[in-house]
């Protein structure tokens, strides 16, 4: 194995997690905002105002794997970012981050609602 020439420099930004519980509160809001992210999923669907979208794993921390048709996420695609988990199977992959907004979550719910609508 190398090591990177400046360790000092990576355990630097790695001993800034532990000051304060930086890094526990920034997982603790990345996971918030995936919960709010799928509550706000599983209402639409309760409520028929997104149609077509399922689960295939609880989420348990900072991503929502949603099943749903391939043309209905390239549809989704289009307008915000995220990544094909297994295509095949129709699986997507939406995380949320430390910096992840409110506001971030509720604009891709509303895209997600307005393509699943149809």
């Amino acid at each position: 194995m190398q090591l990177a020439s400046k360790m000092r420099f990576f355990s630097a930004q790695l001993l800034a997690l532990f000051d304060d519980d930086l890094g526990l509160r920034a997982a603790g809001h990345a996971n918030a905002m995936a919960t709010r992210l799928r509550s706000s999923l599983e209402a639409g669907i309760a409520d028929g105002t997104i149609c077509r979208l399922s689960f295939s794993h609880v989420t348990q921390a900072n991503a929502v794997f949603g099943l749903l048709a391939n043309a209905a996420a390239d549809r989704i695609r289009e307008r915000v970012r995220f990544y094909d988990w297994d295509r095949a199977a129709g699986q997507v992959r939406w995380t949320t981050s430390w910096d992840t907004a409110e506001a971030d979550v509720d604009r891709f719910v509303a895209v997600i609602r307005e393509e699943l609508a149809r």
